[in-house]
Formats: structure tokens, C-alpha cells, sequence
């Protein structure tokens, strides 16, 4: 279609015109009614359509010229909107406006709810109403600022440092793999041991649950683009997608290397690890089955990994998945191996996409 190649530097555009295309000409239930008994009205006579149908004379005249008057489209039939032309505004004191300003700077972000308190207090040793806690909430979405206070950082030449928020992929909405290596999710666990900081960098491809970790005692970019390449050389399916959360090992170097191989990088909401659901499993599972049980092994690296790798073995070639209807990783991706030469023996098990 043309509009695929008009605005493709148009950022939403490709949305905003299949929401356009989808409504286009689009007509209700309820206007082809209308139109139904339009129609009977011309065939049958304006007397004998007011006992069939329960319509006004005068309704009946006001259809015809709003069709009349769109050229016949029975678009123009559809429910209008019943909102008011003239609304309310909200026209509060400047004193009542003010003050909640004064509290959403002297105690930065407030929330209405904790708002309202002081507010009423002030209200009435002023002799003012005081508006609810809904209003108060509409009143601070009413401003350009939403009277929000944003802490001032200064760099070491005394400069204000302006805060850019890059925009960052999100993993899509109701977002399922349907096949391995569409997504793989990366996450760290953070560890002490004896005053020594170390960090176990885990993967798993959230199609087959195939998994890998690594333990290291550095935590950067780096470290995770190493660890990356690992990866690469052990799953044996190509990566299209990268989750990881905002850590920042998971910038810089990592997030040009998944540049560089045209990989997208999705990242997850701020606080809401339940977007990295399989990877977080992962970790508490990987640390109930062998980190507790080698903690000290975590002082010499080389060591703890060696281990690991020995779990991890067991881990995606034999221990049942119950996610993997009880089977291991590999069996599971040996199965859609042969799934893919159109082999119909696994056809009546519903767990997996078409």
C-alpha cells in the first residue's frame, strides 16, 4: 500500500494510519437500523413506519437530512458524541492553587491523597473551600508541569547537568516467543561472600528455557558483552531480540554490540521485574539448586564456574522443565526440530505456537 512509503521517517505514523484505515467508513450496528427503516419509510409510507417501528415523525425527518446532507453515506446515521460544547472549569481561588504548589515543592511529588490533610487545615484557618482529593488530582494534571519538582544535579565545574531520556525499546504487550532465539532475556544476581562482591550474569531463551550463567567479580558493559559472545557460541540459534532491564552493564559496550549486530535491545519498565518473568525464575531457581550449596566456591571463580558448568549441563540436557511438559530443554528443542520436517507424531500436544 502507498502509505507505507510516505512518512517511514515519521515516527507513529504507521500506526496512526492503520487506526485511520481500520475506522474508515466504519458503520454501527445501530446506523444500519436507522438505514433499514429509512428504507421501509420510502417503500411503505411515513403512517405505516411510525406503527412498525417505535421512531418519532420528527426523528424520522432528521435521519433523512442527516443522510441527505453527507450525499447517502450511512455513515453519517452513527451515534454522535453527547458531550457537552460548554463545560465547567474549574475555577478555584489562586490562594487554594498556590498552596498546593507551595506542598508539592516543600515536600517534592506528594501525592494528592497526602496532599489533602495539610490542604484542609490551610483551607480553614483561611476561611477557603477546600477542594476533594479527586479535584486536587485534576487541579496538578491541569498544569504544564503537573507541579512535579525534578532534583538539580551539578557536574564538577559547577554546571547544571540536563537530564535526556533516550527512548528505549519496550518488549511488546502480551509479547509470547513462538520460536527459539526470538527472545533471550539476560539478568545479574548480585552476591556477598565474606565482604567480596560477586555477580553471576544469567540468559535463557524464553522459547525452549534453555539457560547459562557465568560468575564474575566485575560489573560492567564489558563484562556482559563477553559473557554475550558466550552465548553466542553455546545456543545454538540465532538471537533476534535481547531483553535485560536498565542495569548498567547492560549499556555502553553491550548495547553497542547488539547494534553492531543488528540485534534489538528491549529493556524493561523501571520496577516491574515481572516483565522478565522467565529470567527471574531462572535466578531463584539457579540459586536454590547450586548457589547455596557452593557459596565459598564463589572466592575462587574459575573454580565455582567449572561447577556451574557441570549444573548447567545437567540442567539443559536432563532435569524436567514442567513449563516443557516435564522435559529438558534439549529434548524439547530436538522435538521442534522435528516438528519442522513435518513430522505429525507430537501434533495432538496444544502446548506449543503454531
Amino acid at each position: 500500500m502507498q502509505y507505507q512509503h510516505i512518512g517511514h521517517k515519521v515516527k507513529g505514523f504507521y500506526s496512526t494510519a492503520k487506526y485511520a484505515l481500520r475506522y474508515l467508513d466504519m458503520i454501527t450496528k445501530k446506523a444500519l437500523y436507522k438505514a433499514k427503516i429509512l428504507g421501509f419509510w420510502a417503500k411503505h409510507g411515513l403512517q405505516t413506519t411510525l406503527d412498525a417501528f417505535p421512531v418519532k415523525r420528527r426523528t424520522l425527518y432528521n435521519w433523512k437530512r442527516s443522510l441527505r446532507d453527507a450525499n447517502g453515506n450511512n455513515e453519517a446515521l452513527n451515534d454522535r458524541s453527547k458531550r457537552p460544547k460548554t463545560l465547567r472549569k474549574r475555577n478555584w481561588p489562586i490562594t487554594v492553587i498556590s498552596q498546593i504548589r507551595f506542598l508539592r515543592s516543600k515536600y517534592p511529588n506528594l501525592s494528592k491523597e497526602k496532599i489533602y490533610p495539610f490542604l484542609l487545615s490551610f483551607c480553614q484557618s483561611q476561611q477557603l473551600p477546600c477542594p476533594k482529593i479527586r479535584t486536587i488530582g485534576r487541579i496538578i494534571a491541569d498544569t504544564t508541569d503537573k507541579m512535579r519538582k525534578v532534583p538539580v544535579k551539578i557536574n564538577s565545574k559547577g554546571k547544571i547537568i540536563i537530564r535526556k531520556k533516550s527512548d528505549k525499546l519496550h518488549k511488546p504487550k502480551g509479547f509470547k516467543a513462538c520460536y527459539p532465539g526470538e527472545c533471550a532475556a539476560l539478568d545479574t544476581i548480585e552476591l556477598f561472600v565474606y565482604g567480596y562482591r560477586r555477580y553471576i550474569i544469567t540468559f535463557i531463551d524464553l522459547f525452549s528455557r534453555f539457560a547459562f550463567a557465568w560468575a564474575t567479580n566485575s560489573h560492567t558493559s564489558q563484562t556482559a558483552s563477553k559473557f554475550f559472545l558466550l552465548v553466542k557460541t553455546i545456543f545454538p540459534y540465532n538471537i533476534h531480540n535481547v531483553l535485560t532491564d536498565h542495569g548498567g552493564e547492560f549499556k555502553k559496550y553491550f548495547d553497542s554490540l547488539l547494534q553492531v549486530e543488528q540485534r534489538n535491545h528491549w529493556h524493561t519498565y523501571p520496577r516491574t521485574p515481572k516483565m522478565n518473568a522467565h529470567d527471574e525464575r531462572f535466578n531463584r531457581t539457579i540459586q536454590e539448586e547450586f548457589v547455596d550449596y557452593h557459596f565459598e566456591d564463589l572466592l575462587d571463580l574459575n573454580s565455582f564456574n567449572n561447577k556451574l558448568f557441570d549444573y548447567l549441563f545437567w540442567y539443559n540436557g536432563e532435569r524436567p522443565h514442567f513449563s516443557l511438559n516435564l522435559r529438558s530443554p534439549i529434548q524439547f528443542l530436538m522435538i521442534q526440530s522435528q516438528l519442522n520436517k513435518k513430522c505429525n507424531m507430537w501434533w495432538p500436544d496444544t502446548m506449543y505456537c503454531n
